[in-house]
């Protein structure tokens, strides 16, 4: 066998038999969720000027560009305060959850279901952020995103652990959540209410399909080779979506940067000035004129961050350079977020940012976390029994994991 057999096996075999990037997908998890879950709280007491029935962009409006566009939204199907408040409570309920990775799968649909139900139902509210957010609440139902860092996981350990002590283990959670959405997407879709584009029609079809094949062939099957290709076929799609959630995130770093360039005042190094002298971007009016005293400063930031961004896809061959560069984007966001009072646009960048970080930074974190939580167990008085964390299997979030 050749070399380059052998780098194509060792590539099929790598994408086919674990699901890469455990870390990476839990932290865009988290962050994905927690930047919506934090906007949700933020905008509660003006919801309905936003999102419902008090706002602007009114249900009439809403009705007629979703007819021409075809876009998803639950909040279509009535135009009543209580079920706008019942929608908006899900997105809620489905993004803490999401972030604390219970039900992980079935969570993701629920978190991608209130992101499009909200954001289609008033186009005009969002900005950059809620784009990515947008595109990324799609791309996380196809990642095994629950593998470590997640209740999914502790439970599946404990699962294991149980089996292992030969004691029978019954989850009826995720049947029960099965059924139940089930039964609901049955009845939206006989109604008639599913109209528009297929795509997420169609995807929130074949999760709950899959789902039920998920759990016959881990229970009903004989042999072990049904639940290995239906493994198999999982790391496969799952790959694929990190990759794409990777492409994207350059996408967006190297189209913005090529559009700056062609910008005059990103030419003559004048454009981040502007921003910090508007009030809609001047949260801290001393600090903004601080930051803009300097001439050379003002030109420094505008060309780095040019150069930042249209460098950093191809930095991505070199792990050192990347991860540099990684760090400066990533503080960049968080200025931004500070400076010109974009909280929730930073955090979703730096939430798609996460993506790229290194495995060993992210262990390394996990650890000095899980230290700081046993610190705060001991002042409380609690006392972690031995044997009691368990270690972590990137095959956790599907065992056991129901719905």
């Amino acid at each position: 066998m050749n070399r380059f057999s052998l780098a194509v096996s060792g590539a099929i075999a790598r994408v086919t038999e674990a699901a890469l990037g455990p870390y990476q997908t839990a932290v865009v998890r988290i962050g994905f969720s927690a930047t919506w879950l934090l906007f949700l709280l933020r905008e509660l007491p003006h919801r309905h000027e936003l999102y419902g029935p008090d706002g602007p962009w009114s249900w009439d409006l809403a009705q007629q560009l979703i007819a021409s566009n075809g876009s998803f939204t639950t909040l279509m199907w009535s135009d009543g305060r209580v079920w706008f408040e019942i929608v908006y409570a899900l997105g809620v309920l489905s993004s803490a959850l999401l972030m604390l990775g219970w039900r992980t799968r079935t969570m993701s649909v629920l978190f991608m279901v209130g992101v499009l139900s909200l954001q289609n139902r008033s186009v005009f509210m969002g900005d950059g952020g809620d784009n990515v957010l947008h595109l990324m609440s799609i791309y996380l139902v196809f990642t095994r995103c629950a593998q470590v860092w997640s209740l999914d996981a502790r439970r599946a350990v404990r699962e294991r652990a149980a089996r292992a002590r030969g004691e029978r283990v019954t989850d009826r959670t995720g049947p029960a959540l099965w059924g139940v959405l089930g039964v609901v997407l049955a009845a939206v879709t006989l109604v008639g209410r599913m109209q528009g584009d297929w795509l997420i029609p169609a995807l929130l079809w074949t999760v709950w399909v899959v789902q039920a094949l998920w759990w016959l062939v881990g229970r009903r099957a004989g042999t072990g080779e049904p639940r290995i290709l239906l493994d198999v076929i999982g790391n496969i799609v799952h790959n694929g979506a990190l990759l794409v959630i990777m492409a994207e995130a350059c996408l967006i770093y190297a189209t913005a940067g090529w559009y700056k360039v062609q910008g005059s005042r990103w030419q003559d190094g004048t454009a981040v000035y502007y921003p910090l002298h508007l009030e809609y971007f001047s949260p801290w009016p001393a600090l903004a004129d601080l930051l803009s005293a300097s001439g050379t400063m003002v030109m420094l930031v505008t060309y780095g961050t040019v150069l930042v961004q249209v460098a950093f896809p191809f930095t991505l061959f070199n792990r050192r350079v990347k991860n540099v560069l990684l760090a400066v984007m990533m503080t960049e966001h968080a200025v931004i977020a500070v400076v010109l009072g974009l909280p929730f646009f930073s955090l979703a960048m730096i939430a798609a940012d996460a993506v790229f970080l290194p495995t060993g930074f992210l262990r390394r974190l996990g650890c000095r976390a899980a230290r700081a939580r046993d610190r705060l167990a001991r002042r409380g008085g609690r006392v972690t029994l031995p044997g009691q964390r368990a270690r972590e299997n990137p095959d956790a979030e599907h065992v056991g994991s129901g719905a």
